[in-house]
């Protein structure tokens, strides 16, 4: 079982930038290493896929509505993976998770491990 935690949310106005960090520990992290993602959040809404990076962190995907605006990245040597989120908008605005798979895939339902979320809020 891979825990992982997210922190680095916060208030931010539009056109602004934070960069959320998630920070993962255990013994199945030590042992193989995960393919990690990004989703989020809002309240009745179903959970939505961000952005996904590979195991080594040579690839990466988006979806269309961060692309160009967002950077995932990892430091294994750290057990850490980020969302630098740039040029952030009001529909931005939601609880972001990070989230581990052994697949290199979109879909919430592959994903096994979860973080608790962290708030991002984009005022306009």
């Amino acid at each position: 079982q891979v825990q992982l935690v997210e922190s680095g949310g916060g208030l931010v106005q539009a056109g602004g930038s934070l960069r959320l960090s998630c920070a993962a520990s255990g013994r199945s992290f030590r042992t193989y290493i995960y393919n990690m993602g990004w989703f989020r959040q809002n309240p009745g809404k179903e959970r939505e896929f961000v952005a996904r990076i590979s195991g080594r962190g040579i690839r990466s995907y988006y979806s269309d509505s961060v692309k160009g605006r967002f950077t995932i990245s990892r430091d294994n040597d750290k057990n850490t993976v980020y969302l630098q989120m740039n040029s952030l908008k009001p529909e931005d605005t939601a609880v972001y998770y990070c989230a581990g798979s052994s697949e290199f895939t979109s879909s919430k339902a592959d994903y096994d491990s979860w973080g608790q979320g962290t708030q991002v809020t984009v005022s306009s």
